[in-house]
């Protein structure tokens, strides 16, 4: 096992072959330099997924592993280069294929492949396939986004975050799964960096091996984090089912990792093994393919004139603040270039809906039922003087139906958001935040909490609260927008049924959640 400091100088040392093995990985550059021969074992033991739909095309993924937890994070696969054929059809039986081609899955890429196929029709369902060593994959559906003038009747996805693998079983995916969607939306902690539980446990019974319990410091060590978590047939049958738009958290690196703060050298060899890693085992674009330990994974994607998705990096470019520092104008949660790139989005669109896929909540979180404000560490509270630009911003630039999907509190809630927490007299309500819970962090919920108690009634703007595990499932039309918060009532074991725990609806030009109790 190298050291951090070593993988820091082996990255930076593989900067060009790591460009190659990307352009090889996504097709963009043909080459016979590969081995061909039958592998030995089934190599689509972690699936098939896609991403980041466009109106003509959208991003494939597999990562080929016959041994997918090896501990020299190969995958089995060792250091040979593999040819992998991709297809792309209008049928699940792939009489009609529209596209396909051959890429190469790399060891410098964990022979990871994104082939990005486009030459679409706008709004189809397609179905996709991979074939390598003469064994094929599962078939994995997707759809295109719509095209980008299109006026679009309705939209339906799925949000989640926080999805813990030793924290519980992942039976969420599996309603998920089954459910009719268009496209699934991660707020991040995809992994965790360790195990926040004693003793973690197999989804499928037995203990994890001792080099599944180390913290992950090395890309090899994250790589077979991601082939844990990406072994679940659940998680896998999520992936397969729908394209995905992705943002990462914290944990993707480690607890409460901010990039904003000059790391030295040996520090960044950790994002950058990280990020690799992430980008190996996620339908993402080469336009997110890390360079070190930076990142570029905030963008906009369009779902016609129906909706604009925002989604941001509220880590790579944080900076520390504190309470005393919470309006200090050189505090900033997004950096100054993401900030003025998120509000004079707000005037370029022409999309009816604006949805912001961010992190930790937006709205101010008082966990103390005092006068003085006991505001939560680690998140926009610390950022108050760019919080207020923004939702100000969007306030002057008449953004009548704002958004917010936030995550990493493990928590459902529904929030209104102002302009100015400080001064609610005075404030302007601008939008809805709506906080998705954990897939299967902390374990099994419960409807409530003491902690739950204390924020509702120390913040009025916070209308509902629920400490159980699920996601949320979010319809859009012309006329409104509405949230369902589906639970678990356990995720210690398997087979969970789902409820509907609430369903909170935006109206069109109405800024603020109402609960809709009669659609419930």
């Amino acid at each position: 096992m190298v050291t951090r400091l070593n993988s820091r100088r082996l990255f930076l040392g593989a900067t060009g072959a790591g460009a190659a093995a990307v352009m090889l990985g996504t097709g963009r550059w043909a080459t016979t330099d590969a081995w061909s021969a039958p592998v030995s074992d089934y190599p689509f033991t972690l699936g098939v997924a896609s991403g980041d739909p466009l109106p003509d095309g959208v991003v494939l993924w597999t990562r080929l592993a016959t041994d997918p937890l090896a501990e020299d994070g190969h995958g089995g696969m060792g250091l040979r280069k593999v040819p992998v054929r991709y297809q792309v059809a209008e049928d699940e039986a792939f009489s009609t294929v529209v596209r396909s081609g051959v890429v190469t899955a790399t060891p410098e890429l964990g022979h990871s492949v994104h082939p990005e196929v486009d030459g679409l029709k706008p709004d189809r369902e397609y179905f996709y396939r991979f074939s390598s060593g003469g064994e094929i994959s599962p078939v994995g559906r997707t759809r295109t986004a719509p095209a980008r003038n299109a006026d679009l009747d309705d939209l339906r996805f799925a949000f989640a975050s926080c999805q813990s693998y030793e924290g519980g079983q992942y039976t969420a995916y599996q309603h998920m799964a089954a459910d009719d969607l268009d496209l699934v939306v991660h707020l991040g902690d995809y992994i965790y960096e360790e195990s926040y539980v004693a003793d973690p446990q197999f989804h499928d019974g037995g203990a994890l091996p001792d080099h599944l319990l180390t913290e992950c410091l090395t890309l090899e060590r994250y790589r077979t984090q991601y082939s844990l978590y990406k072994l679940d047939e659940h998680l896998q049958a999520a992936h397969q089912q729908f394209p995905w738009l992705f943002t990462f958290d914290d944990h993707e690196v480690h607890n409460n990792w901010q990039g904003g703060n000059d790391p030295t050298d040996e520090e960044s060899a950790r994002p950058a093994a990280a990020f690799q890693a992430m980008y190996e085992n996620l339908p993402l674009r080469s336009t997110q393919r890390p360079d070190g330990p930076d990142i570029q994974i905030y963008r906009k994607l369009h779902y016609g004139r129906l909706a604009d998705f925002t989604l941001l990096d509220s880590h790579s470019f944080r900076n520390a603040s504190s309470q005393a520092e919470r309006f200090d104008p050189d505090r900033t949660n997004l950096g100054f270039e993401q900030r003025d790139w998120l509000i004079d989005s707000f005037s370029d669109s022409t999309a009816q809906w604006q949805i912001i896929g961010n992190q930790q909540p937006m709205a101010e979180s008082d966990r103390d039922p005092d006068p003085e404000v006991k505001r939560l560490v680690a998140s926009w509270d610390l950022y108050a003087r760019e919080r207020n630009l923004i939702l100000q911003a969007a306030h002057d630039r008449e953004v009548d139906n704002l958004v917010v999907l936030s995550g990493d509190r493990h928590t459902n809630q529904v929030q209104d958001l102002l302009t100015d927490y400080d001064n609610l007299d005075e404030a302007e309500l601008v939008g809805a935040e709506f906080v998705g819970t954990s897939l299967s962090s902390n374990g099994d919920g419960a409807d409530t909490s003491p902690v739950g108690e204390a924020l509702m009634e120390c913040n009025p703007h916070m209308k509902f609260y629920n400490y159980q595990r699920g996601y949320s499932r979010v319809t859009v039309d012309r006329d409104r927008l509405a949230n369902e918060f589906l639970v678990l009532p356990y995720v210690s074991e398997p087979g969970s049924p789902i409820e509907l725990r609430a369903r909170y609806v935006v109206e069109d030009g109405v800024p603020g959640a109402v609960e809709d109790i009669v659609n419930r």
